[in-house]
């Protein structure tokens, strides 16, 4: 057990961010994919659906993120706080160095046995950084991208339940009820740990992060700067009536056969659900498997729907949805913006 301790100047530093991190769901959906026990059915459909569009490519990425929860994986991809993958990758590739090697020192004390890419990866190698950022962007258009509405949806109801919930009864309501395996004794809150520890806020805060693919609490302290508030992810999602309502919705308008699909065409739903994160042309017909000219004809006909904008810098331009995209995908609307368990 974890225990965190608090001072007055904490709880009033405790905050709950808007959305889960695309980047972060990404990393941690990675050992729950390779392990059938966690989380249970209620990632069973996901796992049998996500191993389908698996490539040879993105293999690395389960040393990265190895099966075991016990499993340290690498904090530097679980700090972003972004709101589409490719700010999360952006902001992981331009760390300080000091942020990555105090992420490899921890790799070598908790992870003694990590292949020796992820040591080069930590390094500096551009390599190795290169096919990890793709491996990661394959990986995340399958795994992750067709649900990211819903989980957005269901992060936005959470969020907005337990600020009425904080209005009502308190910091005490709020750090009570984040999940059955947390317990709250003010002033301190115990936390499911591999190991018996005691942490001292000191002033830092707390930010709580919902988490939609890791089954448990989790807590992560920044390796390279102590002093930033401590980050605590908790699951979304309360029970299997959350789970399946994910994963119907996002089949719903994933599957050639859903409603969305019956609306636009298969192509076109296909299209409109991968700009839920903003993309050029190339990437954007990357995720919907089909040529950059398909994709952009499509993008053209959701754009004059009112369904996406297109933005031009120089020769590139970027797709992204508009609000009456994201009400027809049923999402909510976007806001501006050591590890222990």
């Amino acid at each position: 057990m974890l225990r965190i301790h608090f001072t007055a100047d904490d709880l009033a530093r405790v905050r709950t961010a808007r959305s889960p991190d695309p980047l972060a769901e990404t990393v941690l959906s990675l050992p729950v994919l390779q392990d059938p026990g966690s989380a249970g059915v209620a990632l069973a459909g996901w796992r049998e659906r996500t191993r389908r569009g698996l490539r040879p490519s993105m293999r690395p990425l389960f040393e990265l993120a190895p099966a075991h929860a016990g499993e340290y994986v690498p904090e530097v991809f679980t700090h972003a706080g972004a709101h589409t993958l490719v700010e999360g990758l952006d902001h992981t590739w331009s760390l300080p160095r000091r942020q990555w090697a105090a992420d490899l020192r921890a790799t070598a004390l908790l992870r003694p046995g990590a292949p020796g890419w992820i040591h080069a990866l930590h390094q500096g190698s551009p390599e190795w950084g290169d096919l990890v950022r793709r491996a990661l962007e394959d990986y995340h258009a399958v795994a992750v991208a067709p649900y990211w509405a819903q989980l957005l949806a269901a992060a936005h109801d959470d969020r907005t339940r337990r600020a009425l919930l904080t209005a009502d009864s308190g910091v005490d309501g709020l750090l009570g009820t984040l999940h059955p395996e947390i317990r709250w004794t003010s002033p301190v809150l115990q936390v499911p740990c591999a190991t018996d520890a005691d942490l001292r806020l000191d002033g830092r805060g707390l930010l709580l992060v919902p988490t939609f693919f890791w089954p448990g609490p989790l807590v992560l302290l920044d390796n390279a700067d102590p002093g930033q508030p401590l980050v605590l992810r908790y699951p979304v999602a309360r029970d299997l009536a959350d789970y399946r309502a994910v994963w119907a919705a996002g089949d719903a308008g994933a599957e050639p056969g859903g409603a969305l699909a019956a609306l636009l065409g298969a192509t076109r739903a296909r299209t409109l659900r991968a700009a839920s994160t903003p993309a050029g042309t190339s990437e954007l017909a990357r995720r919907i498997r089909t040529s950059p000219a398909t994709a952009s004809h499509h993008a053209g006909v959701l754009r004059a729907a009112g369904l996406l904008t297109t933005e031009r810098a120089g020769s590139a331009v970027r797709h992204a949805l508009t609000p009456l995209g994201r009400a027809l995908l049923g999402d909510a609307p976007e806001h501006p913006a050591g590890q222990y368990g």
